[in-house]
């Protein structure tokens, strides 16, 4: 188990046989990546954690006053704007969006949980949905260039 005993014994926790966090490049930093293959569908795992009511890096917006602060799984989650997993916070599940292959990072779109993120960045998922800024789902954009600039000056993700 990637969680600790503290957590209980869930047997949709996610095991360290079947992911682990490791670190993907030196922009995005540490993520989650799975050792087996998952159908469109799937119920991956369950999340654990702390249920905290301030905002914080690696925390989960689970309600408008409660966040889950995960820094054994679900808080290592990459941001794509064409995101492999969903998220269930009512239930604490990650979901297959579509099939996800063996040694594949976990990337979940942040304002699909975020109100508010713990920090705003530039995307560079690569994917043809990119939406250039990241910004939680009731944020506006603390971004200096708009996307019409951000797209004419060559700097997509």
């Amino acid at each position: 188990m990637l969680y600790p005993s503290k957590f209980g014994f869930d047997p949709l926790f996610p095991s360290s046989k079947d992911f682990k966090i490791v670190v993907k490049d030196d922009n995005s930093g540490l993520g989650v990546i799975c050792y087996k293959s998952f159908k469109k569908g799937d119920v991956l795992a369950r999340m654990a954690g702390e249920i905290v009511q301030d905002l914080r890096q690696h925390t989960l917006q689970i309600d408008k006053n409660n966040h889950l602060y995960d820094t054994y799984f679900s808080g290592y989650f990459l941001h794509s704007c064409d995101p492999n997993i969903s998220l269930n916070m009512a239930e604490m599940t990650v979901t297959a969006l579509n099939d996800i292959d063996a040694h594949t990072f976990l990337y979940m779109d942040y304002s699909q949980t975020e109100d508010i993120l713990y920090n705003q960045f530039q995307c560079g998922c690569g994917s043809v949905k990119c939406r250039g800024w990241i910004t939680g789902k009731m944020e506006t954009s603390n971004s200096l260039l708009t996307m019409t600039d951000y797209k004419n000056n060559s700097m997509g993700c």
